[in-house]
């Protein structure tokens, strides 16, 4: 009896209950209903351009405010009088002749040099000319020739890694500044981003026969630093001129060759994360620096491709090689590296051709369709 009464009890709540949600209901209805369309939110206006800055944003911005632009390139003709004007000379060039005017400026004004550079997923810094350290000349007496560089607008570079590099310059500019001693004079920081880690270690000791810092230097004032290294003083994409005329075709050529159906062999000698990006669908995909050190596995698969192709054309037709990359300057290093391949024989007696403008060429003169990176 008691069970029945407690189960009507609680049917009871629970009618009241629903009845209490159903008018809760109602009312939420009537109150949506009546209430007043959102406002749209209203667009700023676009801020007024400013004709000078108020006291507080001057003081906000003083350094930056104080930081001078010289907007024109550096060159011997006033860099060493530039360079006498500051205590600390920061080098975030990126090329070799302006490495090796900055580091002679600085000898010759008694500066310290703050020196980075990046490259892909690598960096390197170190300081010149302080504390008794090398200087640029003393680590690198003689330029590299002008092929053997790749500058970041060749070889790419990823954005945080100058980043890196250029915080640690800075705090190292900070430090000689202030009067603390640099902490990498006469030793050079690597920083692997890919890796993610760093490495120090110790450069040679200040040459005695350095021709700017030495005992009797030679270089006793700032000289044509192009010509000196054989390149241009930019960080843009050198023309390199490694093969006759001969031994190149243009991509107009190539495309009248690939129509009529001449038997060749096309090899794309570009890094693997550009042939990710874009390819031709026949080319042959080995990498120069594969190439330039006689990889065997590489070796091979190029004997393998010139021996079917050699199969594929009809008796009496010379098969050829054509090299292509992206702008055409790593595809001449290729077919000199290729002419001087013995370990692959298949090579005798065939021509070798690199394609004049590399794939960029294509894209603008073959096929628009072609990405361009």
């Amino acid at each position: 009896m008691a069970a029945q009464e407690d189960v009507a009890a609680l049917q009871d709540e629970i009618a009241r209950h629903e009845e209490e949600l159903a008018s809760l209901k109602r009312r939420l209805t009537a109150a949506l209903a009546s209430a007043p369309e959102p406002e749209r939110p209203v667009p700023l206006p676009p801020l007024l351009p400013k004709v000078e800055l108020s006291r507080a944003e001057i003081l906000r911005y003083s350094r930056q405010l104080l930081c001078v632009a010289y907007a024109r390139a550096l060159s011997e003709a006033w860099a060493l009088e530039l360079v006498r004007a500051y205590d600390v000379v920061a080098d975030c060039s990126d090329n070799v002749p302006t490495r090796y005017l900055v580091n002679d400026a600085c000898v010759l004004a008694g500066r310290p040099l703050v020196s980075a550079s990046a490259l892909r997923f690598e960096g390197q810094l170190t300081v010149y000319h302080c504390d008794g350290g090398p200087c640029y000349r003393c680590v690198f007496p003689r330029p590299p020739p002008a092929e053997t560089v790749t500058n970041c607008a060749d070889g790419g570079v990823l954005g945080v890694v100058p980043g890196v590099l250029g915080c640690v310059q800075a705090l190292e500019v900070l430090k000689i500044a202030a009067g603390l001693g640099p902490s990498y004079s006469g030793s050079l920081l690597l920083f692997d981003g890919l890796g993610g880690h760093f490495r120090r270690i110790r450069l040679r000791h200040r040459r005695p026969d350095c021709a700017v810092c030495g005992q009797q230097p030679t270089v006793t004032r700032l000289q044509d630093y192009e010509a000196f290294c054989g390149s241009s003083a930019t960080d843009k994409c050198r023309v390199l001129k490694l093969l006759g005329p001969e031994e190149r075709i243009s991509v107009t050529d190539y495309k009248q060759l690939l129509d009529s159906g001449a038997p060749h062999v096309l090899l794309d000698v570009r890094p693997q994360v550009e042939v990710d990006i874009c390819r031709l669908p026949h080319a042959l995909h080995i990498p120069l620096n594969k190439l330039d050190r006689r990889d065997a596995d590489s070796l091979k698969l190029l004997g393998d491709a010139l021996r079917e192709g050699k199969r594929n054309s009809q008796e009496g037709v010379a098969l050829s090689v054509y090299v292509i990359c992206k702008l055409g300057n790593d595809s001449q290093k290729a077919v000199r590296v290729l002419q001087s391949l013995t370990a692959v024989p298949e090579l005798d007696s065939l021509t070798v051709q690199d394609i004049v403008g590399g794939l960029m060429a294509w894209a603008a003169k073959i096929d628009e369709s072609f990405p361009q990176y």
